[in-house]
Order: C-alpha cells, then structure tokens, then sequence
C-alpha cells in the first residue's frame, strides 16, 4: 500500500477503504508518513469530503491511535454531552448535575477552552479547592455514588488527531466536515462516552455559523457516533448572541448556579431542556416530547439538580460560598433610545478574550475573575445612558481597551426586531 496512490485514489474523488484509513493514520503517528503528504490528503478530503463509511473508518482510526479509556466500571446509562461552542456557554454546569437527577449516569472528561472563555473545567477551577485531577478510579467511583463529575481530558486520546489538527490549522484544511466531525468524536469515544448529546451552534458566535453547515456537521456527527454503537442526538441551537446574560469564568459559574436554582435566563434554561429531553427520549423512545418536558420540569422545581451541582462539587472537594468573587466593574451605557436590533457575539467574545477571561494559546492561564454581564440583549428596549453591560476587567486600561470593540457589539434601532430562532432542528 502506498500513501501517494491513496492521495490520488482520494483526489480523483474515489472513497478509501477502512483498511487504507488505518494504515494513513497508523503511518502518520509512527512517523512513516510525512507531514507534506498527510496535508495533500487533508487537502484532498477538504475538496472531496468524505462518505459516511469514510468517515466513520477515519473516527475509529483516530481512537485507536492512542489510549481509550474504559468506563464499564460505572454501573447504569452513561450519558456524555458535547458542544461545539460558543459565546457565553455554560450549559455543561447545568446539564450534568441535570442529567444525574434524571437517573442517568454523567461522566464528563473536559478539554481545556481555547476562545472566548475558558472551558468547563477551567470554569469549575474558580470554585476554591475544585480538582479536575481525579485519577480513573476516583472518577468511577464518583460516578456511580454521586451520579455525575467532570474532570480534565486525559492527554494522551486520539493523538492522531492532535497531529491531524495540527496540520490542518496551518495548511487551510480547518473547514472540513467530515474532518471537523471526525476530531469531536474521536476524542469523545476515546473518552469512553456511552449515549451522546450533541449541541451544535449556528450564527455569528459559533464555529459553523452557517445554519445549514452546522446541520451538515450535526448530521454527520450523529452517522459517526451510531456508526460506532454509540446511541447519538444532536439538537442545533443558535448563537447567533451569547447565551445566557454572564460571558466569562465566574461570572458564568454565578449564572449557572441561578440557573439551577431557578433563576437563570430563559434562554439558557430552554437549551438546556432541549438537550435533557434529547438524552430522555433517546434513552426511552416511548416517550414523548410533553411528558419529557413535564419530568424535566418537575426534578427542576424541586431543586433536585441544585442539590446534585453542590454534591459533586464538593464531591471534587470544592467549597461553595455564596457568588463566586468577581473583578472591579466598569459599565458600558446606550447612546441612545430604542431597541436592541442586534447583539454581536463575535464582538462580545472578542472583547472576552482582551480582558483575559479565555485564552490565545492552550498554554496562557484564565482570569476566572473579568468578564461581561449583558444587561440589554436582542429585542429589549433600552434608554439613552442606560446600562448596556457591565464589564468585570482588572484596571482601566484593560477596559479601555475592550471598549473599542464592546461598544460596537450592539446596533439600536428605533423599532422592536423580530425574535431570534433560539432552537433548530434536533437530529438523530
């Protein structure tokens, strides 16, 4: 078998066997094949794309490059969730403790965020005394006492697709479907993953932020995972604004928590929903849409999921003190009278970034401490000098420079706009 006749078998838009897969990726990793001709492949499946059998063979292939990680040990549905990202996303503090309530079993591994904010775990890591660190059995364990935790990813999963990844970050390969779709799930079944929920973003503040895209890599996503025995859903939801009101590390983590007792912004609370009816009727197909809704509903108002986000909490040995302590405040008035036609979440998370709350390199630490807090968001009425955001920043100078960028993020007009699409199709 030679690389150079597979890049051709693949250019002239022909699909690779499973065999021919293994033995690229296999090649790759072992350093028998070079970087030039693994990017002419990239290159070639990035005009060519790939079938679903393709696809598949090239997940499995990325998982069984390096370690995976066995789960059997936790008794009952494991349910994991993945997002593909976004501005102000913080729904993995809420569904997991969610999901657990609901009787099934939440084991999440968590990679650390690149972007606008931190992710999940570095989140979690601005409650004091929080470890990320548990060793296998320690995270088992939790599992089957408590029901759900939430640790870092393990480095050594799916090194091919780190090498992949990598390559494709500097040969224009990024954009991808099959390519994109593959790297997720890869490092979710490496993981261990059991049933999957999928939230797939679409608009300006997400990854795809064509709708129709984003739907392609739903799909494609949802092939992959029942294509390796992995029950899957994918449920589209829009981030086109930021989710949610709170766009940071602690900042985030004091919305969550509102959330979770109740509090939390509509928008964020029906995504959620949205995600842990996914898992309920996928798990129960019998079951429908009304009557997930009403059991959702139901373990919610009895504070049910709160109870469970502070046992694994402190589970993980955090202490939970009331609001999570926030850096000094600078606020960012209307120049004028009307409505918010527009809130940019590119800009807000851009502006996320300046201020340190995520971060450029996977190295760079977070400030768990700045952040945004939206006051006005799509659709509100708003008065001239009214408070638009307030900005959780170090010192003046950081702020300033924010600003630049932040006031721009929203465009008012004098009528009210029509409502945004929160929730798109749900797939699987």
């Amino acid at each position: 078998m030679q690389t150079y006749d597979l890049i051709i078998k693949k250019r002239d838009g022909q699909e690779l066997t499973p065999e021919e897969i293994e033995f690229l990726i296999n090649g790759y990793v072992q350093g028998e094949i070079p970087d030039y001709q693994m990017a002419a492949m990239a290159m070639a499946i990035f005009f060519q794309g790939m079938g679903r059998e393709e696809t598949v063979a090239l997940t499995r292939a990325l998982v069984q490059s390096g370690e995976t990680v066995d789960l059997s040990g936790i008794k009952g549905t494991k349910v994991d969730k993945h997002s593909t990202g976004g501005v102000g996303d913080k729904v993995s503090l809420i569904l997991i403790p969610l999901l657990a309530t609901l009787g099934f079993k939440a084991p999440k591994m968590s990679g650390r965020g690149l972007g606008h904010t931190g992710g999940t775990v570095d989140k979690l890591q601005g409650i004091p005394g929080f470890r990320t660190d548990l060793s296998k059995s320690e995270f088992i364990d939790q599992v089957n006492r408590v029901g759900a935790a939430i640790i870092g990813q393990t480095k050594n999963l799916a090194p091919g697709d780190k090498m992949l990844y990598s390559l494709r970050d500097v040969t224009g390969t990024v954009d991808s479907i099959p390519l994109i779709a593959s790297s997720i799930m890869s490092k979710k079944i490496a993981g261990g993953a059991g049933n999957l929920v999928l939230d797939v973003k679409f608009g300006r503040g997400a990854f795809m932020q064509d709708r129709e895209k984003a739907r392609s890599l739903a799909e494609t996503m949802v092939n992959i995972g029942q294509g390796m025995g992995r029950k899957t859903r994918a449920v589209l939801s829009s981030m086109e604004q930021p989710l949610g009101r709170a766009v940071g590390n602690n900042v985030e983590v004091n919305e969550a928590i509102d959330c979770l007792q109740g509090n939390g912004p509509p928008d964020l609370e029906e995504v959620v929903i949205a995600l842990a009816q996914a898992a309920l009727q996928m798990e129960f197909p019998e079951l429908t849409a009304e009557r997930a809704r009403e059991k959702i509903k139901r373990v919610w108002e009895e504070g049910k999921p709160w109870d469970k986000f502070q046992e694994f909490v402190e589970a993980q040995g955090g202490h939970l003190s009331g609001e999570l302590p926030l850096a000094r405040e600078f606020y960012l008035k209307a120049d004028a009278s009307g409505f918010v036609g527009e809130l940019d979440a590119r800009i807000i998370g851009r502006c996320s970034v300046i201020l340190g709350a995520g971060r450029k390199t996977k190295e760079e630490e977070v400030d768990h401490q700045v952040g945004i807090l939206l006051h006005k968001k799509h659709g509100e009425q708003v008065k001239e000098n009214e408070v638009l955001a307030t900005v959780f920043a170090r010192d003046e100078k950081v702020f300033s420079e924010a600003m630049q960028f932040l006031k721009k993020a929203w465009v008012i007009q004098e009528n009210k706009p029509e409502d945004l699409l929160l929730l798109g199709d749900v797939i699987g």
